[in-house]
């Protein structure tokens, strides 16, 4: 006895009657009918009485009935497994991500993307460049998010978004009066600079370098929503990416343009070695939409007026 046989005797114990189950099935009335004569005659035993125009199961068509209800069980899980798999709703998402992103882009795609997927398990870990890049090529996670990207063999990606490294401090510095700061302002104030060896504080000393300033800073950190905290709390200005100054803190600050120009990008990276899954994929849609609505960077405010009377 097949699957479609069982589904018909099935509707036929809840219904009592081939017509019934023949709308409950889509099927016509002589379909059923003819299904019933099939398996009886396959069986080798009455699987109904016939009373009244009504049918009902004899004990062995309930035994029948009881035992296929695990069989349909799990028919029916499959199917919503199929479902969900289609629909991208079930399933398990590694992700690693550097700070800025983790803490700026990231938020609002993963928001995105777990409102339709309330069964999907996600894990998400931020890391330093290199623990991003050993991640993915270690197939730990499956995306990887950074700024900034050297070639690495095996590694595929996308440049998410374009920007430029900004200047935050707090909003009564004298510096808030200007539209852009330049290595020449920096240097007469207090600086909060970025640990050299990472891509950010070798972009931001390259800079200073075009200049032709000293690169001196007061104080040094190595991520760059450290240094907005530090700043917004008045210890100096601090150059750092587009997307740090949007984390919030304890302390506000204000944000202008950093000339030269030093531009960032913000990569998603994947492993060559494997397909993505069809998770992955729709996660890197929700990155992309949340990147282009126009939010994903900070766009420096114009200065407040009047200016201060600080020199």
């Amino acid at each position: 006895m097949n699957l479609r046989q069982l589904e018909i005797l099935r509707a036929v114990v809840r219904h009592r009657t081939t017509l019934a189950a023949a709308g409950e099935l889509a099927v016509s009335q002589p379909a059923v009918s003819n299904a019933l004569k099939a398996m009886e005659a396959q069986a080798g035993f009455p699987l109904f009485d016939r009373i009244n125009n009504r049918l009902f199961p004899t004990a062995e068509a309930m035994t029948l009935y009881k035992e296929s209800e695990a069989i349909f069980a799990l028919h029916a899980k499959l199917e919503g497994r199929l479902r969900d798999l289609r629909e991208n709703r079930h399933g398990h998402l590694a992700l690693m991500a550097t700070p800025p992103l983790a803490y700026g882009l990231l938020p609002r795609a993963l928001a995105a993307f777990v409102r339709g997927r309330p069964q999907t398990r996600l894990f998400f870990d931020v890391r330093r460049y290199e623990g991003v890049i050993e991640g993915v090529t270690g197939r730990v996670a499956e995306l990887g998010f950074a700024l900034g990207l050297s070639n690495h063999v095996g590694l595929a990606h996308e440049v998410v978004h374009r920007g430029e490294m900004v200047c935050v401090m707090a909003p009564d510095h004298p510096l808030s009066a200007r539209e852009a700061v330049t290595p020449a302002d920096l240097a007469r104030h207090p600086f909060i600079g970025l640990e050299r060896g990472t891509r950010l504080g070798e972009a931001l000393r390259d800079a200073f370098a075009r200049d032709g300033v000293p690169f001196g800073a007061t104080v040094e950190v190595r991520y760059c929503n450290t240094a907005c905290v530090l700043a917004g709390a008045g210890v100096g200005v601090a150059v750092v990416d587009p997307f740090s100054p949007a984390q919030g803190g304890t302390h506000p600050v204000v944000v202008r343009r950093f000339v030269p120009t030093t531009p960032v990008e913000a990569f998603m990276l994947w492993s060559e070695a494997e397909p993505l899954s069809r998770l992955a994929r729709a996660f890197l849609d929700e990155v992309r939409a949340a990147a282009g609505d126009g939010t994903a960077g900070v766009t420096p405010a114009p200065p407040p007026g009047p200016p201060p009377r600080h020199p």
